[in-house]
């Protein structure tokens, strides 16, 4: 039986029902898909990377990336973050977040990339 439950609209070809881990990954994927400061009534939530993607990858812009992202992670209390790989490509940032769902102990990595041409 399913600890959490919720939904998505993404994948349509699918059921709408996420739960667990899914669900968890979910969240966090709509909340890395935020500017900072976007959300009516709540401009602490998002991530800095939408506007530091035409900035160099400089050790102070990843260190400032990887504060935004343990912050953000740490929000969700049914996720740990084990391990982040931040790299700099052609058309901008991509990250790698090895998670660990603290319920069941499964530990997944979420792959995203920040491109360029998503945001201005």
């Amino acid at each position: 039986m399913p600890l959490y439950n919720g939904f998505s609209t993404v994948g349509r070809y699918k059921k709408y029902r996420l739960s667990d881990f899914e669900l968890a990954k979910q969240d966090l994927y709509n909340h890395l898909h935020i500017r900072k400061g976007e959300k009516l009534m709540n401009p602490d939530f998002g991530t800095i990377i939408w506007g530091l993607l035409f900035e160099p990858l400089t050790t102070e812009i990843k260190e400032a990336i990887t504060n935004d992202l343990n912050f953000i992670v740490g929000y969700d209390p049914r996720l740990m973050l084990e391990n982040m790989t931040i790299i700099e490509y052609e058309n901008g940032i991509q990250i790698m977040l090895e998670l660990r769902f603290i319920e069941t102990n499964q530990v997944d990595t979420l792959k995203m990339q920040f491109d360029k041409s998503s945001r201005s």
